[in-house]
């Protein structure tokens, strides 16, 4: 959001919670109000309601049966804000914003297990239906605009840009989006003063020199120390939106916001905000006047299903993607995040708990003189793919590429399709991995994350997060650690 470019009455088990990005976290301070909003009558009726969500097609059944599947999204707006609100802001009205840069799907289970939040990078290179290729977040864009051109409200306008949303979604995922919740920048930053702030923690520090890009402009508005602070309002709105400067963009940009979205949930049920009747005031006047969501999402009904979550049991999850990418439809240069498509049905099966790929299961490992596999270190421990290289050479594998790679939070195999037994092997000596198939690999290809999993025969890593003779880094007080 930083720069220019049914209900299913089995729910009350489910343990959920949602990943934030400007707006996301309102749901969730929304949500984690639970009970407690029952309590003002009149609540659900001042938020404002938009279209319906895209139907099936006839005949056609819900591929996810009684799971649900609600779309989180936040957009730049800021109308309605005063003033002072938009010097914090460091902007102006806008009279009506069409980005949206913050995109996840929270999916919870019908038979309550663990719910999911999954998301997708602004500029993941996808099919808009009806408009060709684009990044993801220029869909919303394209129905707003639609819309806005045909003499809609703005209310209207924002719905046709989620619908479209939607149908990408779906058709990308496979899944039927049921629920939609938009939270607009505005209400993001009344949210976060009205739960007095979050306790974040970073790496290094992050202010104006830092976030600009290769021309010199700065975004965000950042201005955080490195290790811990208590941000709200502005910096908190910084926090979530910063992409540049950061390791790996807009990547870096989703872990932000998933670790503030915990650490938001955990103020919000441990930090006394539920039983301050002042503070929860607040909280729901910024929510209410924030939000817009489909006819059909009983909000009251869904926070009460909210109030028996705990922190820490929530898993986030980000699309299966290649990283970022330079490719140039119609001879222009364009910055995207390649989507792996094939990779994709597998991803969604493990979300839905189902075989991830029926032919590995019913393959058989080869022996590990036959195959072929690369090593790549992402974890950013200094000799550590030279050392799993080694020890797979050791059990017998042919290594061939040795080589780093972007950050990845966890250990995989990746492997393409006909590599089913080869990465069977490859697993074996490697438990814990997490099995990806996927078109962006040749051969089986050893992933290593900052997890720690590794070659079975060299136990756990030493880290490179902490230089001989340095301390290590201080937990941030919601538990998370720090982050880039």
């Amino acid at each position: 959001m930083s720069d220019p470019a049914r209900r299913s009455p089995q729910m009350h088990r489910a343990r959920v919670a949602v990943r934030l990005a400007v707006g996301a976290v309102s749901l969730i301070t929304l949500v984690g109000s639970g009970v407690a909003w029952a309590t003002y009558q009149g609540f659900s009726s001042n938020i404002r309601r938009g279209a319906d969500v895209p139907a099936l097609a006839p005949g056609a059944t819900d591929p996810d049966g009684d799971a649900q599947n609600i779309l989180l999204l936040g957009n730049d707006s800021r109308a309605g804000a005063s003033p002072a609100e938009l010097r914090a802001l460091l902007t102006r009205d806008d009279g009506g914003s069409v980005n949206t840069d913050t995109m996840m799907l929270l999916h919870v289970p019908a038979d309550g297990a663990k719910a999911t939040v999954i998301s997708f990078p602004r500029d993941s290179w996808v099919d808009i239906p009806g408009h060709g290729k684009g990044k993801i977040n220029s869909s919303y864009g394209d129905g707003f605009g639609a819309s806005k051109n045909a003499g809609g409200n703005q209310s209207a306008n924002e719905s046709a840009g989620i619908n479209l949303l939607v149908r990408t979604i779906n058709s990308l995922t496979g899944l039927h989006v049921d629920h939609y919740v938009e939270v607009n920048l505005l209400g993001f930053y009344r949210i976060s003063n009205a739960i007095g702030g979050v306790d974040v923690c970073l790496n290094a520090a992050q202010n104006p020199s830092t976030d600009r890009d290769e021309f010199g402009a700065g975004y965000s508005g950042i201005n955080l120390p490195k290790g811990h602070s208590l941000v709200k309002g502005s910096q908190a709105l910084a926090f979530v939106r910063q992409r540049h400067g950061l390791p790996a963009g807009d990547l870096d940009r989703i872990k932000r916001q998933q670790y503030f979205l915990s650490a938001a949930f955990r103020k919000i049920v441990t930090g006394g905000v539920l039983l301050n009747p002042f503070k929860l005031h607040d909280l729901l006047d910024a929510v209410s006047s924030s939000m817009l969501t489909d006819p059909d999402l009983d909000i009251t009904a869904l926070a009460r299903q909210f109030q028996q979550l705990s922190a820490g049991n929530i898993t986030f999850a980000t699309i299966p993607n290649n990283g970022p990418q330079l490719i140039y439809p119609d001879g222009v240069e364009t910055a995207i995040v390649g989507v792996d498509t094939a990779a994709m049905p597998g991803f969604i099966n493990r979300l839905q708990g189902k075989p991830t790929d029926a032919a590995l299961a019913g393959a058989t490992a080869a022996r590990p003189s036959t195959v072929a596999v690369d090593v790549l270190n992402g974890a950013g421990t200094t000799g550590l793919a030279g050392r799993n290289a080694d020890a797979l050479r050791t059990l017998g594998f042919r290594v061939e590429a040795v080589d780093s790679t972007r950050p990845m939070a966890a250990t995989t195999i990746e492997y393409p399709v006909g590599k089913q037994g080869d990465a069977k092997a490859v697993s074996a000596a490697v438990p814990g991995a997490q099995l990806v198939l996927t078109s962006s690999v040749q051969k089986v290809t050893l992933v290593l994350g900052s997890n720690a999993i590794q070659v079975m025969t060299l136990g756990v890593p030493p880290s490179a997060a902490t230089p001989a003779g340095a301390q290590p880094a201080v937990p941030a007080p919601t538990g998370l650690g720090c982050i880039n």
